[in-house]
């Protein structure tokens, strides 16, 4: 059982740290995004918390060989595996729906917020949602300059990116959202192990009792 408890724990980790990766990375991009793609993100986290307090507890009965905390142990894994397999299943689900959910917050935003759109077309290196010619030829951004610097876009001689930013970011937040999703039902079979772990060794338990 100690070996099991200690798989949870890494598996609890890695959850934690996949799951603040993907918060991390959309952060700066919550503006074009929907705040579903990042809660998938969030319960992989809360999962993960959870879990180390559930491995601490599942320790506790197995050196104590308490029946009963095994079993509350099992139970809480067989909760753990449902919040995990939703998380994957959500992630997947999401995955779909990001090219139809990011083009509709980028309409939306293509005159708002500056900041983001600066950020995204350097780091994409692209301009516009599908072109250049989203943004209004006054109002089209020095980022999107092959080479940006103040007024480069009065420049008759710039060189501006060519590819909008649509299909580019959207392939990028899948990519993020199917971390979420593969990690979720990958564990959750780990999980799953677990739990038949813990049914065998409070039998045990019972049988040990039941001899005495």
């Amino acid at each position: 059982m100690p070996l099991q408890l200690i798989i949870f724990v890494i598996v609890a980790i890695a959850l934690i740290a996949v799951g603040a990766y993907v918060q991390i990375a959309l952060k700066d991009y919550f503006d074009l995004i929907e705040g579903s793609f990042s809660s998938a993100a969030a319960l992989l986290i809360a999962v993960g918390v959870i879990i180390f307090f559930i491995a601490f507890f599942g320790c506790c009965g197995a050196y104590k060989e308490n029946r009963t905390c095994v079993l509350i142990f099992a139970g809480l894994l067989i909760i753990i595996f449902i919040m995990e397999i939703a998380g994957g299943i959500a992630g997947f689900v999401l995955k779909g729906q990001v090219e139809k959910t990011v083009e509709k917050y980028m309409k939306d935003n293509i005159k708002k917020n500056a900041t983001v759109w600066d950020k995204l077309q350097k780091e994409f290196k692209c301009c516009g949602i599908h072109s250049a010619s989203d943004w209004e030829r006054d109002d089209l951004p020095d980022s999107c300059c092959v080479t940006p610097s103040a007024g480069c876009t009065l420049n008759n001689t710039a060189t501006y990116y060519t590819k909008g930013c649509l299909d580019t970011f959207t392939n990028w937040v899948e990519d993020h959202v199917y971390y979420v999703g593969a990690v979720g039902i990958a564990f959750a079979f780990i999980q799953l192990v677990g739990i038949l772990f813990a049914c065998c060794l409070a039998r045990a338990i019972k049988k040990e009792y039941e001899v005495v």
